[in-house]
Order: structure tokens, then C-alpha cells, then sequence
């Protein structure tokens, strides 16, 4: 599996190279999971978000927030509705970044690989979204993001704010997973992610 992502990576960053239209970022969501600890049989016991960069070389991503917004709810509603990564934080070419959210829940396993962070949001395991800005965007309405911020957005279910379409609803034992290892971005949820797929962060 790395060694077709990195082949699949070393072919995006090409696509990039020779299309100066390419409309993704190198940095982007690769998978959402919002079940952990539902009752039942939840997959994991703690929410996350996965991400990705597909260029070939390191993003400082210091500052960046990632936020959560109910189906219809404002981007990072409350401060525990965010997460603000540190200063000098790095995503190296080619590789993910784990953030764990939430509480522990009594449902579902561990997770199987470490967060390299940990925020507090709570996610919605059926409908919501998830949006990474390099800068907080915090309690603003979809479409009112400040300019230049939006880095990429997933939105599940029923949620607002959909790059073009909505990533079908998910639930306790499945999350949005970005084709091809992540690699995949054509800035249309509904076509880059699959839902209903148990995840594997």
C-alpha cells in the first residue's frame, strides 16, 4: 500500500506540475470518522481526522485549524469545536497526520495507530463537516469564511457546505475515505470520498 500511494503521489504532484489549473491543495482531508464510542459496535472508540499531503514536499501547517460544524451549524461554533495546530507543526511530502477528537467512549477498540494530536471536537457520527483553514475561522457560516483561508472541506450526510455534493451519511462502523489513498481531489466530495467503508486511520 505505501508503495502505490507514493507512486500515486509522485503522479499527482506531475498532474500538478503540468496542469497549473489543478484546482486541489497539496494538504487535504483523507478520512473523517465521527462514530468512536457509539454505543454498540462502533469500529474505534474515539473520533479523528485524517489528513494528507500529496506534494512531494514538507507543509509547514502551524497555525492551521481544523473545524467542525454540525449538518447546519457554524464552522468551530465553540472552542472545543476547533483544533489549532502548534507552531512549527509539519506534514511531510507524501504522508498523513492523525488528529484524535473527542472523548474516549466506552464503545468500539483503540484506535490502531497513535494521533500525533489530539483535539476536543466532537464529531457527529452520521452528518456533519470538517473543514481545514490555515487560519481559525472560528463561529462563521459556511460561505463566510474569511478569503484565502479554506484549505478543504468534507461534508457527510445531510451537512451544508459540500464541495459540490455531500459524501453519503456514515455511522458508527463506517467513515469518508478518500479514494486512492487520499489522493484523489477533484474538490467534489461525493466523487473523491467513499462512505460507508470501515475506516483504517
Amino acid at each position: 500500500m505505501k508503495k502505490l500511494v507514493t507512486t500515486l503521489c509522485t503522479v499527482a504532484a506531475l498532474a500538478v506540475v503540468a496542469n497549473v489549473s489543478f484546482a486541489a491543495n497539496a494538504v487535504r482531508i483523507s478520512q473523517v470518522y465521527g462514530g468512536g464510542g457509539g454505543t454498540g459496535a462502533a469500529t474505534y472508540n474515539q473520533d479523528y481526522v485524517e489528513l494528507f499531503n500529496a506534494s512531494g514536499s514538507a507543509v509547514n501547517i502551524g497555525g492551521w485549524a481544523l473545524e467542525y460544524g454540525s449538518a447546519a451549524g457554524n464552522w468551530g461554533s465553540s472552542a472545543g469545536n476547533y483544533f489549532v495546530f502548534p507552531a512549527g507543526a509539519t506534514l511531510q511530502p507524501c504522508s498523513y497526520l492523525l488528529v484524535t477528537a473527542g472523548t474516549v467512549g466506552t464503545g468500539g477498540a483503540p484506535n490502531p495507530v497513535l494521533g500525533d494530536y489530539n483535539g476536543t471536537m466532537n464529531l457527529s457520527a452520521t452528518g456533519g463537516k470538517v473543514g481545514l483553514f490555515n487560519a481559525v475561522n472560528a463561529n462563521l457560516a459556511c460561505g463566510s469564511e474569511l478569503a484565502g483561508t479554506l484549505v478543504d472541506k468534507v461534508a457527510y450526510g445531510t451537512a451544508n457546505c459540500a464541495e459540490v455534493a455531500a459524501v453519503g451519511a456514515l455511522s458508527i462502523t463506517t467513515g469518508a475515505v478518500r479514494n486512492n489513498g487520499g489522493v484523489d481531489d477533484t474538490d467534489n466530495n461525493s466523487l473523491d470520498f467513499t462512505s460507508g467503508l470501515p475506516p483504517a486511520p
